[in-house]
């Protein structure tokens, strides 16, 4: 007798193979050192980071080859980016602008491999702000987490649609009623300074918007998904020298970092307790509100009803944060043109002279990630991806 069943079961199944071991991807060529073989991870305490922190866990690394010591966190974004280029760390993740940022006003040697996940990030406000819509922010002191991040330029994009200004200035000098005050924090510092009273809001990865919500009892008043629709924040960078010297390293990398976004995507609970405090300490979070990070996403206490309303697009049928490893080039493009527009400590000149197109072949490295879902088992295992166009899709930006 002959059962049939479903591309996407075959598959789940297939995938379950490959997460007991049963892959082609192991073999490490002969001659390879241990040196060719060390994957030296750095990363931020936030969920952006559970690919690479699951696939260590997981030892998706080591199914692959690998050595792997224990990735190292570290707690601000320029220090991770110094230490990547200083060779401290070969892989990691940056904020997507970052690499532009880092590769054509610095001169640094950095790639985009693949996006880290997408999603994930939230504007979190004081229960008693007063702010339920973009028109309250003016006249209010808002925490990002870099100059050249999605938070900054998705944040200023949404003040500019209600007329608002955003500005540089420091915290004690007065504010005009239509102007709000931007300003770097380590994520990290971000609940802390909330709690304060140092600031009114902030934008951010997760999971500082769940810790928020339970701690201090704060608001989210939009999800950036529900923005940006499957909005990359995170992405994986390696140097130009790794990639060209080391293909077979860097393959390997991504096939590890793929699997473990399918996995998250199937095990959100399991996650959160294994990348927890109770759990690895990868993360420094309690089980509770990394489970909230990864999975809360309900209209019951977002949606209609509620002040702020953080879910304004169901429709939309995404998740809190959720797990695609394609690097689209029209998110590239709609960055780099944003960017540009996007007020920032210091002269974003520099993004004035790139040309989008030359960016988008020049900094994504894509070919080892589209290999990588092809050995793993297709597009069918992320949903995100239509399967009918599957390295294109059109961006959709909505503030209201």
């Amino acid at each position: 007798m002959t059962h049939k069943i479903s591309r996407r079961k075959f598959v789940k199944q297939s995938t379950g193979l490959i997460a007991t071991g049963f892959t082609s991807q192991i073999y490490i060529p002969e001659g390879f050192s241990q040196s060719q073989r060390t994957l030296k991870i750095g990363y931020l305490p936030i969920t952006d980071a559970a690919p690479l922190l699951i696939a260590y866990a997981k030892n998706f690394f080591q199914d692959e080859g690998l050595i792997v010591p224990r990735p190292k966190l570290v707690r601000t974004w320029s220090i991770l980016a110094e230490s990547f280029m200083a060779n401290r760390f070969n892989i990691t993740h940056l904020l997507f602008p970052i690499p532009i940022w880092m590769r054509y006003k610095n001169k640094m040697p950095v790639k985009v491999l693949a996006w880290d996940h997408t999603n994930g990030s939230a504007i979190t406000v004081r229960a008693d702000s007063g702010i339920n819509s973009f028109s309250d922010f003016g006249g209010k002191q808002i925490a990002v987490p870099y100059w050249y991040s999605m938070h900054n330029m998705i944040l200023q994009m949404g003040l500019r649609t209600v007329g608002l200004t955003p500005v540089i200035k420091p915290q004690s000098q007065a504010l005009k009623p239509n102007e709000v005050n931007l300003f770097i924090l380590p994520p990290p510092e971000m609940p802390n300074a909330l709690f304060g009273r140092k600031i009114d809001g902030f934008i951010v990865a997760e999971p500082f918007n769940a810790l928020s919500e339970i701690k201090l009892k704060a608001k989210i008043f939009r999800f950036v998904g529900d923005i940006w629709k499957n909005h990359p924040c995170c992405v994986v960078v390696a140097k130009d020298k790794l990639i060209k010297e080391s293909p077979v390293f860097t393959g390997k990398v991504t096939n590890a970092i793929v699997r473990a976004q399918s996995w998250l995507n199937e095990n959100r609970t399991e996650a959160a307790r294994v990348l927890s405090s109770q759990g690895l300490r990868l993360l420094p979070q309690n089980e509770t509100v990394l489970k909230r990070a990864l999975s809360a996403y309900d209209l019951n206490t977002y949606g209609p009803g509620q002040r702020p309303q953080a879910i304004r697009h169901p429709d939309w049928g995404i998740n809190r944060i959720d797990f695609q490893p394609y690097p689209y080039p029209s998110a590239t493009n709609l960055i780099i043109e944003n960017m540009k527009k996007t007020r920032v400590e210091g002269s974003n000149s520099f993004l004035n002279q790139l040309d989008s197109q030359f960016v988008i072949k020049d900094l994504v490295e894509d070919r080892f990630v589209k290999e990588a879902i092809k050995n793993l088992g297709g597009f069918d295992l992320f949903p995100l991806i239509d399967i009918n166009k599957p390295w294109s899709r059109e961006e959709m930006i909505a503030f209201n």
